[in-house]
């Protein structure tokens, strides 16, 4: 019969590398979740959206490459580019409360004079689109 004594070392021998590697793994998981909790108390929630500034800023850098593209530039590069663009627009009008119909209306002329409202809504808002 084996003694209650050798009968707990060996369970000790036996679990204690694995809970310690498993106390060793879950280490740097608990460090940054503590780490991330008070940075969130420290600086408060981070925005939804990103601030109406940078959204102006980036409206006029896509919009100044919209204009710019060479003759040549490949149809699906312009595409992307009038992609970003309008997603733009949009977040722009959900940060200002706008009104607008870019998710709705489909590719072509329809869409071109939305953008166009949209631009000039945008503006009497007070973001300088162009």
């Amino acid at each position: 019969m084996v003694p209650v004594g050798n009968l707990v070392l060996l369970v000790v021998v036996v679990i204690a590398p694995t809970l310690l590697f498993w106390v060793l793994l879950r280490v740097p998981k608990t460090v940054d979740a503590v780490g991330a909790y008070l940075r969130r108390r420290r600086h408060g929630p981070e925005p939804a959206r990103p601030p109406v500034e940078r959204l102006a800023a980036d409206l006029r850098r896509v919009h100044r490459t919209l204009a710019d593209f060479p003759p040549g530039t490949p149809a699906v590069r312009r595409r992307a580019a009038r992609d970003a663009y309008d997603a733009l627009l949009v977040q722009a009008c959900a940060a200002l409360d706008v009104p607008h119909r870019l998710d709705t209306v489909g590719e072509g002329m329809d869409r071109e004079v939305e953008r166009l409202r949209v631009e000039e809504a945008l503006r009497s808002a007070g973001i300088r689109v162009t």
